[in-house]
């Protein structure tokens, strides 16, 4: 029975081991916390990290939760070089954000165009993906993440937060948690991919900001929300792109949910 390792058991990661559980995998889960049958781990100090169970795949999905640049650079760039360094032999992939396409003109951008976010952040994740492509390793880079009972654009449009930035026509990059979980079983589990490769997930259909809030108008039978200025301060920062999934979907992997109104009634 192959063995995988997935180092941040939470929204997205639990899924994962629940996909792997499925197709016959002894999948194990590491969080800071522990408890409910997870290893407590700090995927950032060598020390924890070197008592981690052997594996032969793992996944690095950890969250550096709230955190600024430090935590950035502790849970995903030192937290890759441990990997690295304690799983020399295994299959590695790392969850890495599509924040670090910076760009602003709605173009569409795949895995070969520039990344150079002006966030320092986002220069930490390039870091990070580097460590984990010299070693071989994959880079699954998220689109901002949605599933059951979690969507920021739902729920603020729900409770009358949500603001229509400007004329809406901003780009809204998504995935489902579940895809999410699918593709990294797609990526890791085939082992028809060589190593040192990135992938973008996310949904197939792109929405702009207004065709997102008008279809929740639909769906709920409720007004628009207002419009308002550009919000400046997103934590991914302020980008206006079509992120394409072109490359992970020639490899054979398809979405559940092609994009965010198919799943809203599962929200």
């Amino acid at each position: 029975m192959r063995k995988l390792l997935v180092v941040g058991a939470g929204f997205v990661g639990d899924e994962i081991l629940r996909v792997f559980r499925a197709h016959g995998w002894e999948a194990t889960g590491v969080s800071l916390s522990g408890g409910a049958g997870l290893i407590e781990g700090d995927v950032s100090e060598w020390a924890s990290v070197d008592n981690f169970p052997d594996a032969d795949a793992v996944v690095h999905c950890a969250a550096s939760g709230r955190g600024g640049e430090e935590a950035y650079r502790k849970v995903y760039l030192q937290g890759c070089e441990n990997l690295v360094r304690r799983f020399p032999r295994a299959k590695l992939l790392f969850t890495s954000s599509s924040s670090v396409y910076a760009q602003t003109n709605g173009e569409i951008v795949t895995e070969e165009s520039p990344t150079q976010p002006g966030r320092e952040t986002g220069k930490i994740l390039l870091a990070a993906e580097k460590v984990v492509v010299d070693a071989g390793g994959i880079v699954a880079r998220l689109a901002g993440i949605y599933g059951p009972g979690r969507s920021v654009l739902l729920r603020k449009f729900l409770s009358g937060e949500a603001v229509i930035e400007e004329d809406g026509s901003r780009y809204i990059n998504q995935v489902h948690r579940d895809d999410i979980a699918r593709a990294v079983f797609h990526l890791i589990d085939l082992q028809k991919f060589p190593g040192g490769q990135i992938f973008n997930v996310c949904d197939s259909v792109t929405m702009s900001q207004l065709e997102v809030y008008q279809g929740l108008a639909r769906r709920f039978g409720r007004d628009l929300p207002p419009r308002g200025p550009r919000d400046m301060n997103r934590k991914r920062g302020w980008t206006h792109k079509q992120v394409s999934n072109e490359k992970l979907r020639r490899s054979g992997w398809e979405p559940i949910y092609p994009g965010f109104l198919d799943a809203v009634e599962n929200l």
